[in-house]
């Protein structure tokens, strides 16, 4: 049987983010990964020059017609970057009943904006309460929570803010690898080494597509969230050109003896 996910992202050509860094994460924990595009950027590990969002009914009729021809069940959402966006694709999810990961990008690692005014509360309107469950970093959980995030007890209260609307994880880059989980009303703190580089591009994109994978493969959330906080770590300490190398154990299994 075929495992198979979806991302729901935006395009970066640089293949650090987006759909090409969703999809290469997905080939390495062995799914087969399926796309809606939501817009093109021209970007690099360093700045965003442009967005060109893709029409809202465009990206509903991607999602459709890869429905018609794949069972699919897991995916992730990345760059959706207009309200009429994330009304299609929230109306999708629920409509395929898909489980989805949603990674609610905003600005890129280079400080790039990737949504526009209206993003936040659409995303907590329409996304967030079809989520399975949403991974923020710091950053944007300040925004959807209205928390100013600076420890590890401001992380806990903006998870709670936010698991209102559905499961949290707050990614730990910026809390000296610390990840604060909220599943089921309950918060737990998954803990890891803060890998010091520069080859971070894409983390958070590869991340929640690691977490979709695992998902896809029938590991229950805790464990999808454990094993992609483990994988993207390694992709990151493998990584090069300033963004991950998610086919690490690839190449570590290519080596001579």
């Amino acid at each position: 049987m075929v495992v198979m996910a979806i991302s729901v992202a935006g395009l970066d050509p640089s293949g650090g983010a987006g759909i090409l860094g969703d999809i290469k994460t997905f080939s390495a924990l062995g799914v087969y990964g399926a796309v809606a595009v939501t817009a093109l950027t021209s970007q690099n590990v360093k700045r965003v020059s442009g967005v060109l969002p893709v029409p809202p009914d465009f990206v509903g009729e991607q999602i459709d017609l890869v429905m018609e021809d794949l069972p699919l069940v897991h995916g992730k959402t990345g760059m959706l970057y207009s309200e009429d966006i994330i009304r299609v694709v929230a109306e999708k999810i629920r409509e395929y009943r898909l489980r989805m990961v949603v990674d609610p990008v905003m600005v890129a690692a280079s400080g790039g904006r990737l949504s526009s005014e209206g993003f936040v509360d659409a995303l907590k309107r329409y996304l967030l309460p079809e989520a399975l469950i949403v991974t923020p970093n710091v950053a944007e959980a300040e925004k959807l929570s209205g928390v100013r995030i600076s420890s590890v007890d401001d992380a806990r209260r903006a998870a709670r803010v936010i698991g209102d609307l559905c499961d949290v994880i707050i990614t730990g880059g910026h809390l000296g690898g610390k990840n604060i989980i909220l599943l089921d009303g309950e918060i737990s703190i998954l803990e890891g080494e803060l890998i010091e580089t520069s080859n971070t591009h894409g983390s958070g994109c590869s991340f929640s597509a690691a977490a979709a994978a695992y998902l896809s493969r029938g590991f229950d959330l805790h464990e999808s969230l454990k094993m992609a906080d483990a994988f993207v770590r390694e992709a990151i300490r493998h990584g090069r050109y300033g963004t991950l190398n998610q086919f690490w154990s690839l190449e570590e299994k290519e080596k001579p003896d």
